[in-house]
């Protein structure tokens, strides 16, 4: 068997792989193997596809195959003049090969996670719970849950007559987009967007069509544009945009809806922040015809408890119960009870709200420190600021260079131009002058070719 060896660097490491293959399906099953094990990275460049042909003794039409079918599966990318290199998260990659690397001693600002120290404890509520035993014809969702969950969506104008409950944020949206998306449909999303819902709508083989943001959201002429450009679906984060902090409020909201008025994309409006964002919701349930609106408790309550409510449209909700039935089955109902004796707890609505607080006034002292400094940066709600840079290679690696791990705004980009985000989530006030003049000299950075 002919085989192709290439050179790329791996942390700055010489390394060599091997894409062998006579068809479509091996090659892709060659490179899909590397990316598996680790031996190509993250924004590795494959060869050109005439240049692979070539050395592999193949029409140019199979390796164009090959590597049509990995951009289906959401493994590579296509980057212009700069050819197909595999994603910054491909879909098969260990998380181990996807990691932002954080220096021994550096600040870590990229994670985006809430602070530990803010999450509510779970010990009191483990010890109140009913171990059950449940089983599998019981009622997938809680009569408790169900209750509390559209006691708490009602208050916030959402229509909860369809309720049911996924195992987090992602995926809901995944299951609802699954009920109309097929590869090759287009799907409206922030520009730049949460980097997550890239790597999916990658993985479902669908394109991303991004609508420019600003601090109340996606601006209406770039969803009327994506409208025209036949859109199968779009999510729009209700508030705490990731990265841009964005928050749709009444004004952006109603103006939202008249631009969607009888269309009939599938509307997914993704809450994930719910009672840290410190705004009120102004959500566009309803909207169009089909619609979910999906509440993560991740962020407020604690990652682990992999639980995210959905309302939608009849129709959306019971595709996506059943669908989930047929894998995953529920939610654990040990997992609901935490819930929603979370919701009844006074003591712990306490202590959501002085989270909310106290990241709000991490972001703040942060954006106000940039702003100060002359940087161009937002972040009007939620755990990230968004700065914009000229060159974020250089703006990235300045940061690490002093200690300051962010994340590359490429992960959220999909025409949008260059940035970096700045997790504030863990970031104490008084660091927050310190950190701003780090970025204000990593800002101007340029990095030095080469020779």
């Amino acid at each position: 068997m002919v085989a192709f060896l290439f050179w790329y660097k791996l942390n700055f490491v010489p390394t060599q792989y091997r894409i062998s293959g006579r068809g479509a399906e091996e090659i892709s099953a060659a490179i899909e193997q590397g990316v598996r094990e680790g031996d190509l990275a993250p924004g590795a460049s494959l060869p050109p596809v005439r240049t692979l042909a070539t050395e592999l003794g193949v029409a140019p039409t199979t390796v164009a195959a090959a590597y049509a079918d990995l951009r289906r599966r959401g493994l590579v990318e296509t980057a212009g003049r700069r050819g197909t290199r595999i994603r910054p998260r491909p879909a098969t990659a260990p998380r181990s090969a996807v990691a932002i690397a954080v220096p021994a001693g550096a600040r870590d600002l990229s994670h985006g996670e809430p602070d530990r120290a803010l999450l509510p404890p779970l010990g009191p509520v483990l010890s109140r719970i009913d171990p059950g035993p449940f089983g599998y014809a019981d009622d997938p969702v809680l009569p408790s849950v169900r209750r509390l969950a559209a006691q708490r969506l009602a208050a916030d104008g959402v229509p909860a007559d369809a309720l049911t409950l996924c195992h987090g944020a992602l995926d809901a949206i995944e299951r609802c987009l699954a009920t109309r998306v097929r590869p090759g449909d287009r799907v409206a999303v922030e520009d730049p967007a949460w980097s997550n819902l890239l790597d999916l709508l990658a993985a479902l083989g669908a394109e991303p069509v991004g609508m420019p943001v600003d601090e109340d959201g996606p601006l209406p002429d770039a969803v009327s544009g994506a409208l025209r450009r036949g859109v199968t679906a779009m999510v729009v984060t209700s508030r705490a945009h990731n990265p841009t902090g964005a928050a749709v409020g009444p004004a952006r909201a109603e103006a939202l809806r008249a631009v969607l008025a009888g269309s009939d994309l599938m509307l997914v409006e993704d809450d994930h922040a719910a009672e840290l964002a410190g705004v009120p919701l102004a959500s566009l349930a309803g909207a169009t015809s089909s619609w979910a609106v999906v509440r993560s408790v991740s962020k407020p309550y604690g990652p682990d408890l992999r639980c995210a409510l959905l309302a939608g449209d009849p129709a959306t909700v019971a595709r996506v119960d059943g669908r989930r039935r047929l894998g995953p089955g529920w939610v654990s109902r040990l997992t609901q009870q935490i819930v929603a004796d979370l919701w009844q707890d006074p003591g712990i609505d306490a202590l959501i709200a002085h989270a909310a607080g106290v990241y709000d006034a991490r972001r703040g002292a942060l954006l106000a420190a940039l702003r100060d400094a002359g940087v161009d940066a937002v972040g009007r709600t939620g755990l990230n600021v968004w700065v914009r840079v000229a060159d974020e290679t250089a703006a990235v690696t300045a940061l690490r260079d002093a200690g300051i791990v962010v994340a590359p705004g490429a992960r959220y980009r999909v025409d949008t131009g260059p940035g970096i985000r700045v997790t504030t989530g863990t970031l104490p006030v008084e660091d927050a002058p310190a950190v701003a003049a780090a970025v204000a000299a990593a800002v101007s950075a340029r990095l030095t070719p080469r020779t």
